[in-house]
């Protein structure tokens, strides 16, 4: 046995990954995540994405604006939409294909965004679901939409294998 044997692991089956198929989803299954917004969100988000208005960096410029202070750029908040579909519902293997935003009220560094994603429509045929995305601060909707999602099928991922 040569010394680096010991140090092997055997591959995990990507299975082990997978969100749900199409096959298992059902109109009205919905999923939630939660995120308080830190300011070194908001510093990383406008280093990441390239958005540096100061709108969102600069307390100076934003106490004069009729927000009164810097606000959570919406892309942020719209990510954490990502955040749902991406991990949870369908989850992991799901592709995005459309989601349209409408934004409400802006969100500020220290607020809670609680998202939830709610299914409203299946295409079993076409492997499409249309999901309802509403992101919230307390009572207050800050940003809803829809998404359409293209979900994996159990029956052609067994045919694959």
């Amino acid at each position: 046995m040569s010394p680096d044997a010991s140090l092997r692991v055997a591959p995990l089956p990507l299975e082990r990954y997978h969100g749900y198929y199409i096959e298992d989803l059902a109109v009205g299954m919905s999923a939630f995540f939660g995120k308080t917004v830190s300011d070194a969100d908001l510093v990383l988000f406008a280093g990441v994405s390239g958005d540096t208005n100061p709108m969102h960096i600069n307390n100076e410029f934003a106490s004069g604006t009729r927000f009164g202070g810097r606000i959570v750029h919406g892309m942020l908040t719209a990510s954490f939409i990502s955040t749902v579909i991406g991990t949870r519902l369908p989850g992991p293997g799901c592709i995005y294909l459309t989601q349209s935003l409408r934004f409400k009220a802006p969100v500020r560094v220290g607020e809670t965004v609680q998202v939830r994603a709610t299914i409203r429509e299946i295409n079993i045929e076409r492997r499409r679901t249309t999901i309802d995305t509403v992101c919230t601060v307390g009572e207050t909707v800050v940003l809803d939409g829809e998404a359409l999602i293209m979900v994996p099928s159990r029956v052609q991922a067994v045919a694959a294998q």
